[in-house]
């Protein structure tokens, strides 16, 4: 294997990788069931401790 061929993999599987990494996160946050643990984290900088 040479370095172009090594590059190239790694162009085209660690683009594959950071979209599938984008899209799982993207339907983490988006869950429904994930609102409330959003909500409430959303709120710790308006607290008064």
């Amino acid at each position: 294997m040479t370095f172009q061929d090594v590059s190239a993999f790694a162009r085209t599987y660690g683009l594959i990788y950071l979209c599938l990494l984008f899209v799982g996160m993207l339907v983490f946050a988006l869950w429904p069931g994930n609102k409330k643990r959003f909500d409430e984290a959303s709120k710790i900088p308006l607290r008064e401790d």
